[in-house]
């Protein structure tokens, strides 16, 4: 039996643009929170990959249209696959997390209202990241009988420590911006 991932949603899953040596880039699924599907993850993979090969891009801006940033991995994608070795191995070789890593120095996230799970996992790469007052960030993960997988293990706790990383994935709570700051 063949997976059926989620689709949908106007236009391109990541609108870009740009503007001299500034690249801006949108999620855009607002329609289901901007949750990372599958077709997402792909279009964000080629969005990095684009920053790594073209040294002119300066700056890359990721946002995310629609009521908030990102409210993680699509749920009816999860355990779709017939076969969880090659599902495995998928996801960690076309993991946007990994090469946003490579190419950090130049990413700059600006984040609203939820910011969860692999929605906080890759801005955390970013080597900026500004939020609006309202947002809120968590990594629920534990409570669903995952792990925090985009990468959320490393970007994460090289942003804020193992031990609050520890914490936020433990609990599943909520942190507010001011908190996130702190």
């Amino acid at each position: 039996e063949e997976a059926q991932f989620v689709q949908g949603g106007e236009g391109e899953p990541v609108v870009l643009w740009r503007e001299g040596d500034i690249v801006y880039a949108e999620l855009n699924r607002p329609e289901n929170r901007n949750s990372l599907t599958v077709e997402m993850r792909d279009a964000l993979v080629e969005l990095f990959d684009l920053v790594i090969t073209d040294s002119s891009i300066r700056r890359l801006q990721l946002s995310g249209r629609g009521s908030c940033f990102s409210v993680g991995g699509e749920l009816r994608e999860f355990g779709l696959s017939t076969d969880v070795a090659t599902a495995h191995w998928v996801r960690s070789t076309h993991n946007p997390g990994r090469l946003l890593a490579r190419c950090a120095d130049r990413v700059h996230c600006h984040i609203h209202s939820a910011c969860i799970g692999s929605g906080m996992e890759i801005p955390a790469f970013a080597s900026h990241v500004s939020a609006q007052p309202r947002t809120f960030f968590q990594l629920p993960e534990l409570s669903m009988g995952l792990i925090p997988g985009a990468g959320g293990c490393v970007s994460v706790s090289r942003r804020i420590g193992r031990h609050r990383t520890a914490w936020l994935a433990l609990t599943a709570k909520k942190i507010n911006v001011q908190t996130a700051l702190d």
